[in-house]
């Protein structure tokens, strides 16, 4: 039995040995594109370690998904010890356990090509595993079958004996080329049979567009690589702006800067955002430049010309005091009529309006607003701000509800919360031009667009249209929600118990100021407003008590009342 030991050790070292010798001149290079991986955790901490390889010179590389899910950060440390770390990963999928990546390298690497032809059944192949020792290394064995997987992609099951510190190692044919990346065995004969997936599906995952809702790369905290063409990473960059956080985003789009150069988009996007998290003197220079550069690689001027006149327009809004002269209304007036003077499309000219608008000058906004109205452009926005320029220009009401009328005629039906505003506005024209009872329209629709999501103030409007078209029950009601919805607010109440006195509901009205005195006991309007419930009650001597009170607290309307009821 002994004897027998001896000669089984004696033949697994020939064997080795054979292995060895017999291994192909191109494995000493290949050996070079194998690495070991090391993954971390949020923690910065050790997650996992595994193996990888090169299939470019310029750093992309495949290995295991499970090796990658849940890291924050990843490194590669290549067979002669150098460390460079992941830059972003260009693709995944969980369900065949794989992961394309791109490494940060300083110059060329050595890469495995990926093979053009698939190995038939019973070919020899090459596993070549990680290691740092000289020489030809490698494990052989025998292709058994490769069977159909996802699309005419295949699935491989090989004759040769693998070990957990050779998964994800490359699987090569004669001539080094990989076919497969090496799996780890889940049948019961795991020291002759391993499996492998196919290298050219891990060669074909991308990032696309709509990536960041995919939970097996949202699964990898490390940075996303992004899409291959122009029109699905301006995709992947709005995706991107709402799912995270500034610094990481303007990290996406420096990548992109990097990546589309001639883009417009990059830079104008990238301005956007660096005005938006800071606006000091380095940070104006920094947007500008950008702004720059954009005009420099554009292909039509006039849109960049826009986008300009936007921004600075955008930033004087929350910034009018600025005394940058490149940073200012003019500034944005002028970029925005160079934009015309290329093409004049309406959305120019409405942004034209709206910056006269701002510097106040509203025979030129109108004249712009109109000249918006007149084309096939005309729009919701275009007449409610010529609506609102009417209304600065102190303009009859009949003339500012036409244009609120063409407003809405341009709404799409039913009204939807985007409809909204233009709902209150032309309400509020129509009580400006006395058509109270159309103005009740208006908020019903209002309320009915908002699917009933409205706030107190929105009650209190709705009252005072009410109250002009003398439907007092609804003001009542009206009024009454309001409180409901903000019991704090006194003028709610005083207004409430206006309309109960106009309704001849004296004693009411006073228990409703008398609630609002427990809230503000130096209401000075309720007092006032006491008085003339008790006015109508015939208490003289009452009223003139809270007329007086109204005036020690400083109500500036009580006098007149004093005069005539109480001298």
């Amino acid at each position: 039995m002994r004897k027998m030991k001896m000669i089984l050790a004696m033949s697994l070292c020939l064997l080795a040995q054979w292995t060895m010798a017999q291994a192909p001149k191109w494995v000493e290079k290949a050996k070079h594109a194998v690495f070991s991986v090391v993954t971390y955790d949020k923690n910065d901490q050790i997650l996992n370690t595994g193996n990888g390889f090169f299939v470019t010179e310029d750093g992309v590389a495949l290995s295991d998904y499970t090796l990658f899910k849940g890291a924050q950060r990843a490194v590669i440390i290549d067979n002669e010890g150098r460390q460079m770390p992941v830059l972003n990963i260009m693709g995944a999928d969980d369900m065949y356990d794989v992961v394309k990546f791109r490494v940060g390298i300083e110059k060329k690497v050595t890469a495995l090509p990926i093979a053009t032809r698939q190995p038939a059944a019973g070919t020899l192949v090459y596993l070549l595993p990680y290691s740092t020792q000289k020489g030809r290394t490698c494990t052989t064995g025998h292709l058994k079958s490769a069977d159909k997987a996802e699309g005419n992609y295949l699935y491989y099951t090989l004759e040769l004996p693998l070990k957990d510190k050779m998964i994800s190692c490359p699987l090569t044919d004669a001539e080094g080329a990989v076919f497969g990346l090496a799996q780890k065995s889940s049948g019961q004969d795991t020291a002759t049979i391993c499996y492998a997936v196919d290298a050219r599906y891990a060669m074909d995952q991308k990032i696309s567009a709509l990536s960041y809702n995919d939970e097996t790369l949202t699964n990898i905290g490390i940075k996303k690589a992004l899409p291959d063409t122009e029109e699905q990473a301006l995709i992947f960059l709005y995706m991107a702006s709402t799912q995270l956080t500034p610094e990481k985003y303007m990290e996406v789009l420096n990548d992109y800067i990097e990546q589309y150069p001639n883009s417009t988009d990059g830079y104008i996007r990238r301005a956007t955002q660096l005005l938006s998290t800071s606006q000091d003197e380095a940070t104006l220079k920094q947007v500008a430049a950008d702004m720059d550069q954009a005009l420099k690689v554009a292909s039509q001027e006039e849109a960049v010309r826009f986008d300009r006149a936007k921004l600075i327009y955008n930033y004087m809004l929350t910034n009018p005091a600025t005394p940058n002269e490149d940073w200012s209304f003019d500034k944005a007036l002028e970029e925005i009529q160079q934009a015309i003077d290329l093409q004049a499309l309406p959305v120019y000219v409405q942004l034209k309006g709206d910056i006269l608008f701002a510097k106040q000058d509203y025979p030129g906004a109108l004249a712009a607003y109109e000249q918006v109205n007149h084309s096939d452009m005309a729009s919701p926005t275009s007449y409610f701000s010529a609506a609102q320029t009417k209304e600065m220009m102190k303009a009859p009401a009949t003339e500012v509800l036409a244009l609120m009328d063409s407003c809405i005629a341009l709404c799409p039906q039913p009204y939807t919360n985007t409809t909204g505003p233009y709902l209150l506005a032309r309400a509020q024209a129509l009580l400006n031009a006395n058509q109270a009872r159309k103005a009740m329209l208006d908020y019903d629709a209002y309320y009915k667009a908002m699917n009933g999501n409205v706030n107190a103030a929105f009650y209190y409007y709705r009252e005072q249209a009410a109250m002009q078209a003398r439907q007092y029950q609804r003001a009542l009601d009206d009024l009454a929600k309001a409180i409901e919805l903000a019991p704090d607010e006194l003028l709610y109440r005083a207004e409430l118990a206006v309309v109960n006195i106009r309704v001849g509901r004296s004693e009411e009205a006073i228990r409703i100021l008398q609630e609002a005195l427990k809230i503000e006991p130096e209401y000075a309007e309720a007092y006032r407003l006491m008085g003339q419930a008790y006015v109508q009650l015939k208490k003289k001597d009452e009223a003139c008590e809270s007329f007086a009170k109204a005036k020690e607290l400083g109500d500036p309307n009580v006098d007149a009342l004093i005069e005539k009821h109480c001298k």
